[in-house]
């Protein structure tokens, strides 16, 4: 097992580019940056790293060992963090795995009513949609297809369907229309507003297949605030997730979809393995309040 200690040691030395800015970032004489890598380089047998004029440069290897160590890196942090709030005497800790659309719509109201209701509660939220190395929370909100399996050590609960909007400057010729047919923006100019490979893009794209007809993307914005800022300099028109369709600046609107309509299911994970987690169960009940009440952005007990 390497030290952990000299792994942190190491990477600061790689990401502050010298072994003395290493030094000053972690508060510590160079001479002991040094020994710890040399202990480290013993410990590994590797090379880690080479000279490079006055200074160092970290190897290939060194480079690989840096990328492989972020997942035990994250680990050792999160369990010096469980040790904190032992040593401290506070009564537990609930991580809350989302999707972007999820963190400005529910996140805040949630976090607040859970810190509210359990003050000696630690919280802390990852950002998951894209799965993290590493990351295990306790509850878990994704975008999931209907009936998909739960995760092995989670029970799953559905949530929420989130249909498609299209999102299209005010001044469009289907502005004002109260629904529009898919079919009806077949020959628009399209923005991205989602990674390829993700759940929500593959969702948009096969309902436009079914339509019988491909989307032309002009743009590949790749995340729903960047497409809407397109969409509103009149580059093109995005269809997005209705839960990420707000708010929305005044130059744009967004407008139903019929026929077939993207539709893109939630579903919420919570850990089963290990002990009990009242606070995750609590923090689901909040939530589906929250869904059920969008309006006040506040859940209610």
């Amino acid at each position: 097992m390497l030290d952990p200690r000299r792994l942190r040691v190491f990477r600061s030395v790689i990401a502050s580019g010298s072994v003395q800015a290493a030094a000053d970032n972690l508060r510590l004489t160079s001479s002991a940056v040094s020994q710890q890598l040399t202990a480290l380089q013993r410990e590994t047998g590797l090379v880690l790293f080479e000279k490079a004029g006055r200074g160092i440069a970290p190897t290939e290897a060194a480079r690989i060992l840096d990328a492989q160590s972020d997942e035990l890196m994250s680990q050792v942090t999160r369990l010096d963090a469980v040790v904190a709030d032992l040593r401290e005497g506070r009564s537990g800790r609930l991580t809350i795995g989302y999707f972007p659309s999820a963190g400005p719509a529910w996140m805040p109201a949630l976090v607040k009513a859970l810190s509210t209701e359990l003050p000696d509660l630690t919280l802390e939220l990852v950002l998951t949609e894209d799965g993290p190395r590493g990351s295990s929370p306790d509850l878990d909100v994704v975008v999931e297809a209907p009936g998909t399996p739960a995760r092995p050590g989670y029970r799953r609960t559905d949530l929420h369907d989130d249909p498609f909007v299209v999102v299209l400057r005010r001044d469009h010729p289907l502005a004002g229309t109260p629904r529009i047919e898919l079919t009806a923006l077949r020959g628009e100019t399209w923005v991205s507003n989602d990674l390829v490979r993700s759940v929500g893009h593959r969702i948009v794209v096969a309902s436009c297949a079914a339509a019988g007809f491909t989307p032309r993307f002009s743009v590949q914005a790749q995340d729903q605030h960047t497409a809407i800022a397109f969409v509103a300099a009149g580059v093109g028109i995005t269809v997005i997730p209705r839960l990420a369709a707000t708010p929305l600046p005044p130059e744009v609107r967004r407008v139903a979809l019929a026929g077939p309509e993207p539709v893109r299911h939630l579903a919420a994970l919570v850990r089963t393995t290990g002990a009990a987690n009242p606070a995750a169960d609590r923090a689901l009940a909040l939530l589906r309040t929250l869904i059920r009440h969008p309006a006040s952005r506040t859940p209610m007990p």
